[in-house]
């Protein structure tokens, strides 16, 4: 997880190299397999991190807070995603623990020696009456890049999460890569979300005017909150604005709100989903 531009690739110390079965094209190097995890158990005072295990790419580090939650940075120990790696984040928090996830600096998927697709797979868990908060800086997906991204959630019937999600498509006066994204979410045993997304060439249509319209920054806030008070009708924001804009509408089968936004530049999209974000919290 780098923003810098690739030009050799050291290895880390927990740098493990596997093959994934029919992954990988004949003839080119292996990618990177990292599985990074982090658990949060609440001792009955404050949370605490008995678990904090970093791997490949993925730098995990404590945080100092003021309050009785915990949070860990993800520092980038190494240049990836690239092509044919396989990355891992398991994150969970379990019952009345508080965890907040952040990222250090943008992720920036990069072509690597293989045209084979990077994963990059997010796996949040939380427990009854825990409070989650998985809010990375954004994922630039550069020209020549193939990253296919997963996040596989799953709440207890009271548990809180907050997960912000912000993807620029190329760099400055370049392309972007191929991106694909999934999101899944379980709530109570039962699905509440489950959307699939994919930009760049060969997706069919992704830049026209009834996808993205011309912006290349795209964010989604999804809020958790069964304490929440959730409004019946969607909430424009920004509408007909050179800025963006964004939606917020409430998922129907549990206690949660999604907004989803479009900017020209990174920084008008977090303005954006910051907005939601108040709004869906009666500021």
């Amino acid at each position: 997880m780098s923003t810098g531009t690739h030009l050799a690739r050291p290895k880390a110390p927990c740098e493990t190299y596997a093959r994934a079965a029919g992954a990988e094209e004949p003839g080119h190097p292996h990618g990177v397999l990292a599985t990074a995890r982090i658990r949060a158990t609440f001792n009955g005072r404050v949370t605490t991190l008995p678990q904090l295990r970093s791997d490949g790419p993925f730098h995990l580090r404590r945080m100092r807070t003021g309050g009785n939650a915990a949070t860990v940075g993800i520092i980038g120990a190494m240049s990836a995603p690239l092509g044919g790696d396989r990355l891992t984040l398991d994150i969970t928090a379990d019952d009345r623990a508080e965890l907040e996830v952040t990222t250090a600096a943008a992720t920036l998927a990069l072509r690597g020696p293989t045209t084979a697709a990077a994963t990059y797979d997010v796996r949040l868990t939380a427990g009854e009456h825990a409070s989650l908060r998985w809010l990375p800086q954004p994922l630039i997906s550069a020209a020549g890049s193939n990253l296919q991204q997963t996040y596989t959630v799953n709440l207890a019937a009271t548990s809180r999460l907050l997960l912000r999600e912000e993807q620029l498509l190329g760099r400055a006066n370049e392309k972007p890569g191929h991106l694909v994204t999934r999101i899944r979410v379980q709530h109570a045993g039962r699905p509440l979300l489950d959307q699939h997304t994919a930009y760049g060439d060969p997706e069919p249509g992704w830049d026209g005017p009834a996808v993205l319209g011309g912006h290349r920054a795209v964010g989604q806030l999804l809020i958790v909150d069964p304490e929440m008070d959730i409004q019946r009708d969607p909430f424009l924001l920004r509408e007909g604005t050179k800025d963006g804009c964004a939606v917020l509408a409430p998922l129907a089968g549990g206690p949660a709100l999604l907004a989803t936004a479009l900017a020209p530049t990174s920084s008008a999209l977090r303005e954006l989903l910051d907005e939601a974000l108040a709004h869906a919290l009666g500021a």
